[in-house]
Formats: C-alpha cells, sequence, structure tokens
C-alpha cells in the first residue's frame, strides 16, 4: 500500500506540522506519480497546483519527508536524487540504470539471514538497510545494440 499525499497530511499535523498550500501540492505531486521524481519534477508538477512555490521549499519539505521517513530516495549517478512516496508495508530496493536514471523497485533482498549474523557477531543493533545496484535497464539496452 502506497502512502497516499491526505494520509501524510494527517501524519504531518499529528505532528504538529503546518500544512501550507505548497505543501500540499508537493505532497499531491508526488502521490500522483508512480515513479521516483528529482526534486525539480516535483517542483515542476507542484506548480501546476501552486504556481508560486519556490525551489527551497521542494527541498525542505522533501528533507522533512525523508527525516520522517515518509518517502523513498534513490541515489542516481552523478550525486542525484530522486523520490517516491514510501509502501508502508512493503520492504524495497531499486534498481537504477546509470544511463537514463529510472529506478525500479523490488522487494525479496533475502538479507534477513546477514542482517541476524551481522547482529549476533557486531552486536550492532541493524535498524534497516538500503540496497541498490547499478546497471543498464532493458530500453537502454535494446538502444545501445541498435546503434
Amino acid at each position: 500500500m502506497k502512502l497516499t499525499a491526505n494520509r501524510i497530511a494527517g501524519i504531518l499535523r499529528k505532528r504538529g506540522y503546518k500544512l501550507t498550500p505548497q505543501r500540499h501540492a508537493i505532497l499531491k505531486a508526488m502521490a500522483q506519480s508512480h515513479d521516483h521524481l528529482t526534486p525539480s519534477a516535483i517542483l515542476d508538477r507542484a506548480r501546476g497546483e501552486c504556481p508560486a512555490i519556490g525551489r527551497v521549499t521542494v527541498y525542505r519539505m522533501i528533507k522533512l519527508l525523508t527525516e520522517l521517513k515518509l518517502i523513498c530516495e534513490v541515489h542516481i549517478e552523478g550525486n542525484y536524487r530522486s523520490y517516491l512516496m514510501r509502501r508502508p508495508t512493503e520492504h524495497h530496493h531499486h534498481l537504477i540504470c546509470n544511463y537514463c536514471g529510472r529506478a525500479i523497485d523490488f522487494a525479496c533482498c533475502g538479507l534477513s539471514e546477514l542482517e541476524q549474523r551481522l547482529t549476533r557477531e557486531t552486536e550492532f543493533k541493524i535498524e534497516g538497510h538500503l540496497l541498490e545496484f547499478h546497471g543498464r535497464c532493458r530500453h537502454c539496452q535494446q538502444t545501445a545494440s541498435e546503434q
């Protein structure tokens, strides 16, 4: 189940954050996308709802949502990042295309046994992990083979 703009708005209100028109536009822009979005793409989409929104507002909201673990951050080639509404019941990771930047979600990473072993051996309390594979997506492979 994917978090919606309204669910996140409710969570923010419960935690004492104001839901300004700009914040609501950002949430709506992200919730309407099934893809990972860069901050620029979020800004462009949010301006459809709130034309006066600024880039700094988008970055501040992204920072807040990331800290609250309400959105998922993906690191893309060239030190770029993209974001997606988190799916609270789904543990997932990413396949990232180094050529077009597309991020593909996948579940089932099989790392729970490794986490348990590392916890036993190191007495380190693991609270989560992030797994990303970088390579070339099917579309970029086909494009490269046609050239």
